[in-house]
């Protein structure tokens, strides 16, 4: 059976990865000024970086949501179970509601400062 499934892993592995042919422009461009790469203004570089800070506390909260809902169904009417489930759900989302109320604040903040620079310029 364990070769049956690497034959078939090796038959199919090429045509699910799809790489990209390069075609040597990186290397034609390593002496040259940023090499290929353009410049990325530094707001939104943070605002990249908060994105993908907002994306992994999702992955954390769905996580979190999944296994509180796990162990609920596991609890079999053990009500310490079921309360450390409900726990874990209820922190979850409070985490969830903080998270993007600290957000939504920061960006509101954010967005009056640079209204403002820009009035002033």
């Amino acid at each position: 059976m364990k070769k049956i499934f690497a034959t078939l892993g090796a038959i199919f592995l090429p045509l699910v990865a799809k790489a990209q042919d390069l075609g040597g422009t990186l290397l034609s461009q390593a002496g040259t000024t940023n090499a290929g790469y353009k410049d990325v203004p530094i707001e939104v570089m943070v605002g990249n970086i908060i994105k993908i800070a907002l994306d992994m506390l999702g992955v954390v909260f769905l996580v979190l949501i999944v296994y509180g809902g796990y162990i609920w169904m596991i609890a079999r009417g053990d009500e310490a179970m079921v309360e450390k489930a409900k726990d874990t759900i209820t922190r979850a989302a409070i985490g969830l509601i903080i998270t993007l109320a600290a957000y939504g604040i920061t960006f509101y903040i954010v967005d009056r400062i640079t209204q403002s620079a820009l009035k002033a310029t």
